[in-house]
C-alpha cells in the first residue's frame, strides 16, 4: 500500500496596516501583512494545522518582517485578522 502524505499550504489571508508605518522607510500605511496556514495533508487532502507562517510587507521599499520584527501597532492590528 501506498501514502501519500506531506504538508502543504494553506490560503492566504492578507490586511493592510493603514495605522502602522514602515521602520526602514518611515512610510505610512504602506505594510500589507499575511497569514498563511501550513497543513497536514494524506494523499492531498488537509488534514489538520500545523502551524501559521505570518509576515508584513512594505509596498513602497518591499522590506519583508518576520513575526518577530513586528512593532506593537503592528501586533495590535494583526489581531483582529486572527
Amino acid at each position: 500500500m501506498i501514502l501519500f502524505f506531506g504538508t502543504k499550504r494553506g490560503k492566504q489571508k492578507t490586511q493592510k496596516l493603514l495605522n502602522s508605518s514602515c521602520t526602514h522607510c518611515s512610510q505610512t500605511a504602506t505594510l500589507k501583512a499575511v497569514l498563511q496556514p501550513n497543513y497536514f495533508h494524506l494523499f492531498w487532502i488537509p488534514l489538520f494545522k500545523i502551524g501559521t507562517s505570518r509576515f508584513a510587507e512594505c509596498s513602497h521599499c518591499k522590506k519583508v518582517y518576520s513575526k518577530e520584527e513586528f512593532t506593537f501597532e503592528m501586533k495590535q492590528q494583526l489581531h483582529s485578522l486572527m
